[in-house]
Formats: C-alpha cells, sequence, structure tokens
C-alpha cells in the first residue's frame, strides 16, 4: 500500500483528471483548467502546482477536496482502482497506433520527436503557471 501522502496526491491528480475530461467533453478550451480546478476546490493554482508535485496534502485540505468534489470523506485516503483511458484517450492512442504502424523508421522518430516536445511544452506551460 501507498504512504498516505502519495496515495493523497495520486488521488487528487485523479480528480483533476475526471475535472478535465468533464469540462473537455462540454466543449472548454484545455488552457486555464488547472486554474479552473484549483478555484473549484478553493485554492490558488499555486498551491494546486505544488500539490502537483510534492507538497503533502494535510487533513483539512483533504476533507476540503473530497467536499468541494462530492467524494465521501476520507475518499483520498483510500486506493482506487488505476483510471482506464478515457473514450478520448483511447481514441488518440488508437490513431497514434495507426500512425506509428502505417509509417516508416523516419516517419516513427518524427512523430516520437513531435510528441516529446509538444509534452516538454505543456510541462514547461504547467511549471510557469505555478
Amino acid at each position: 500500500m501507498s504512504p498516505l501522502p502519495l496515495l493523497r496526491r495520486q488521488n487528487a491528480l485523479a480528480l483533476f483528471h475526471v475535472f478535465a475530461e468533464q469540462a473537455l467533453a462540454a466543449g472548454e478550451a484545455p488552457k486555464g483548467l488547472e486554474q479552473a480546478f484549483a478555484a473549484t476546490v478553493q485554492i490558488s493554482p499555486s498551491m494546486w502546482s505544488q500539490i502537483k508535485s510534492s507538497r503533502p496534502i494535510g487533513d483539512k485540505l483533504a476533507r476540503q477536496l473530497e467536499a468541494l468534489t462530492g467524494h465521501a470523506q476520507g475518499w483520498l485516503d483510500e486506493p482506487h482502482q488505476a483510471a482506464t483511458p478515457t473514450p478520448a484517450e483511447k481514441a488518440f492512442l488508437d490513431l497514434a497506433l495507426a500512425a506509428w504502424r502505417a509509417t516508416n523508421s523516419a516517419g516513427r522518430k518524427a512523430l516520437r520527436q513531435h510528441v516529446k516536445a509538444v509534452a516538454a511544452e505543456a510541462h514547461s506551460d504547467n511549471a510557469d503557471a505555478a
């Protein structure tokens, strides 16, 4: 079993994942979802950034996150099954796999580099928001 700080962080990230998927499904733009989630759980975007990286979630904050996301008290302290890919994620993975299989070595290298660049940019944007 994971130590409580790690378990709470994993579960908080799962809460954000659900929040983001719902917002995207409702047609909201991806930009600003981190800030919107922070506002929903009544913390600063800076605090959310710290929680994602290393800040421990204390009992009071854990209960706040649970209450404001509609979960029972203690939910953050319990292990939950790993999230399976959402339909949007599954569609992307299927598309990526088809692109990977349809190209040659040079195409695969370019695809890998592009995905790494996008991931690095997203990581940089998240760090800048903190």
